[in-house]
């Protein structure tokens, strides 16, 4: 058998893929009213109030402990088999008629 040809090897960085990194902005996390600060986001139950959940769809996560809460609107609801209809009689294999002996 003969030798097995050798790829090529690629020369120089590669293209990066995928989206850069973004740097988090903190401060619309928070709003100011008058001598108040409020917070924008919720804090973690487990961590503190140092501590913001991130909002995703249909949850809110917390990125230090894994703490996650689901909303109550987009609970998975389990699946029912779909019912056959009332109105529609099974149906039932036809019978034959007796064979008459022959005289």
């Amino acid at each position: 058998m003969g030798k097995k040809k050798r790829e090529k090897e690629r020369k120089g960085k590669r293209a990066r893929t995928g989206r850069k990194h973004e740097n988090t902005q903190v401060y619309k996390f928070y709003e100011v009213k008058g001598d108040e600060v409020i917070r924008k986001k919720k804090s973690c139950p487990r961590c503190g109030s140092g501590t913001n959940l991130a909002a995703h769809k249909g949850r809110a996560y917390c990125g230090k402990c894994g703490y996650t809460e689901f909303d109550k609107k987009t609970e998975p609801v389990a699946k029912e088999k779909p019912a056959q209809p009332k109105d529609k009689p099974v149906a039932q294999p036809k019978e034959e008629p007796a064979a008459q002996p022959n005289e």
